[in-house]
């Protein structure tokens, strides 16, 4: 079992994160989950749930892992970066609220399996690194039940912790914010560089991988940084990772406007030249939401919102036009094949 804190005089040094907080006693760290209970750390949030529903795999966003299935998601509250941006600080930048329910490990696990068309279970809403104990002891047990597991995370998490966690999970969506390590620190409060070692180490350990990128204007958007971001990907990643291009809306504090079309357009067409993936997320009409075949050209998946159909696909996931493979993680599913 992973070492996640240090005991330091009457300080916890927590090694969840990078951070590496050192808390007082009776404080919390930066994430405001996370408390030096004078011997050891205490998740405040254990069992907390800010957010739960059933939704499309699609929105996590991963298009590339059971496509046309849903999966439980769970959030709690608290991160341990602060994104200037968010567009879930209503949860992400509160550790508690008054309307917060609690939950349990086999009752997640039980309507897991009683969920329609249902993959397993995903840990998002919030960041869920650091709700690390009560995601271990739901996912020990449900991939014993036969369930997925899925972290959609912002990837900022030491080695250690992270290989147990790769451990126990089957999917990640991580948010690379941006290619700028400038970028990170004045504006999430935190440093690319560990959340580069966290995407290689998923690679490594050969789980399924997307990415997202929320693209605000002026900010993360230079075609260079572009460039350099899809490059990077697929020479130490892999040519198929998908990577996800997400409008961006005014939120929390940041009053910039949503952006432009035509931005997103441009950065998808350069991404495009290095990945096989790219997609176009939070943006009218389902162009650059669809998968081709990156050999052929066929169509293999149209999307428009969250409802997917999926076509010239054989049993196993490949493109029928020259036996490509397309999804690694595939089931058929009635509802949602068409061929």
């Amino acid at each position: 079992m992973t070492t996640l804190f240090r005991k330091e005089d009457d300080h916890v040094i927590c090694l969840l994160c990078p951070h590496n907080c050192r808390i007082a006693r009776g404080r919390t760290g930066i994430c405001g989950v996370r408390k030096n209970s004078g011997e050891k750390i205490d998740l405040l949030t254990y069992g907390v749930v800010s957010g739960y529903s059933l939704d499309p795999i699609e929105k996590k966003p991963l298009y590339h892992f059971y496509p046309g299935t849903n999966i439980l998601s769970a959030g709690s509250y608290g991160c341990n970066m602060r994104c200037d941006f968010c567009q879930n600080y209503n949860i992400s930048q509160h550790t508690l609220s008054s309307y917060s329910t609690t939950t349990d490990p086999d009752r997640i696990i039980s309507d897991a399996q009683s969920a329609l068309n249902n993959a397993g279970i995903a840990f998002t809403y919030n960041e869920p690194v650091i709700w690390f104990e009560f995601i271990r002891d739901v996912a020990l047990k449900a991939r014993k039940k036969g369930l997925k597991i899925v972290m959609v995370s912002n990837g900022f998490v030491n080695s250690g912790p992270l290989d147990e966690i790769i451990s126990f999970t089957d999917a990640f969506n991580i948010d690379l914010k941006a290619f700028n390590p400038g970028f990170y620190q004045k504006v999430t409060g935190a440093r690319l560089e560990p959340v580069k070692n966290a995407l290689r180490q998923i690679v490594r350990a050969s789980r399924h991988l997307e990415i997202t990128t929320l693209i605000i204007p002026g900010q993360n958007d230079d075609e260079k940084e572009m460039e350099a971001e899809a490059e990077w990907i697929a020479g130490e990643l892999g040519k198929d990772i998908p990577l996800h291009l997400s409008r961006y809306f005014p939120m929390y504090r940041r009053e910039d406007p949503s952006t432009p079309g035509d931005t997103l357009k441009r950065l998808h067409d350069i991404a495009s030249k290095h990945l096989d993936y790219v997609y176009l997320g939070n943006i009218a009409g389902s162009e650059g939401q669809n998968t081709r075949c990156p050999v052929c050209g066929t169509i293999t998946a149209k999307r428009s919102g969250y409802t997917i159909k999926l076509m010239e696909l054989d049993q196993k996931g490949k493109c029928r036009k020259c036996g490509t493979r397309i999804f690694r993680h595939f089931t058929l599913f009635p509802t949602t094949i068409r061929n």
